[in-house]
């Protein structure tokens, strides 16, 4: 299968051929492989995969089949073994960053979707894991930051910029809908303010502040969750102690 990852391999090549038919046995063959590997690939060919997934979405034709591959698409993450997790998720921000400025007009809705999948898709690993594996998410912040948000890189496109800070604070509050407290908020932020205070364009900085006073809300819920815990667990002490002292019978 190490010859399959090369740039001319007929699997490459499959991934983005026009018969639908072809796509999908080829992204059938490539979850098998990448769930088969007992070790990491290496940077080199997983921009060479990300390539070939890339132009799968391209020739994807219709709504309903384009939401429904770019679902498939970041449903991978899922089941990749976790040594090829982070490097699956920086190739595919590499691969948007380097491809998006030739997207064109008609199908720029299915990739800012396959965008959005992909955002939920790594805040959803960390969420699965209780967001306990702190060095991992730290690096996953790390690519973030390297691109999509990356404040002063000039070849990241604005237009991917201002997308993943549109829809950064909506696809957290999917994957913590229960607001269970375990989600270091500031440390998950941390790359999104960095951009609004570090970015070279003002157009940047302005977008995220307003992304921020528009999502102050769900952050206030955020920040209060571990308080309102702490009064509830208070209360139920409280409650308990109530319910054990039975009185004094008469």
């Amino acid at each position: 299968m190490a010859e399959s990852t090369s740039p001319n391999s007929p699997f490459i090549r499959q991934l983005a051929a026009n018969d639908k038919r072809i796509r999908d046995k080829a992204l059938e063959s490539l979850k098998m492989f990448l769930q088969s590997r007992t070790e990491g690939l290496d940077e080199i060919e997983l921009l060479k995969l990300w390539k070939g997934l890339f132009f799968c979405m391209w020739q994807s034709d219709k709504p309903l089949t384009q939401q429904t591959l770019a679902r498939d698409l970041a449903g991978i993450v899922d089941t990749l073994p976790q040594a090829l997790v982070l490097p699956f998720l920086a190739a595919f921000w590499q691969t948007m960053a380097r491809e998006w400025n030739g997207i064109d007009a008609l199908r720029m809705d299915k990739f800012l979707y396959l965008v959005r999948c992909y955002l939920n898709a790594g805040w959803r690993h960390f969420a699965a894991r209780r967001w306990r594996d702190a060095p991992r998410l730290s690096q996953y912040l790390d690519i973030l930051r390297q691109t999509p948000l990356n404040p002063t890189e000039p070849r990241i496109p604005n237009g991917l910029r201002y997308h993943v800070v549109d829809i950064y604070i909506d696809e957290l509050d999917k994957v913590d809908e229960k607001r269970e407290g375990n989600m270091p908020l500031e440390e998950v932020l941390a790359p999104l303010r960095e951009l609004g205070e570090k970015s070279v364009t003002k157009a940047v900085r302005q977008r995220v502040r307003e992304t921020l006073d528009d999502e102050a809300k769900k952050l206030r819920n955020w920040n209060t969750q571990g308080e309102e815990s702490s009064e509830e667990e208070g209360n139920e002490g409280e409650q308990d102690q109530d319910e054990e002292w039975g009185g004094i019978d008469d």
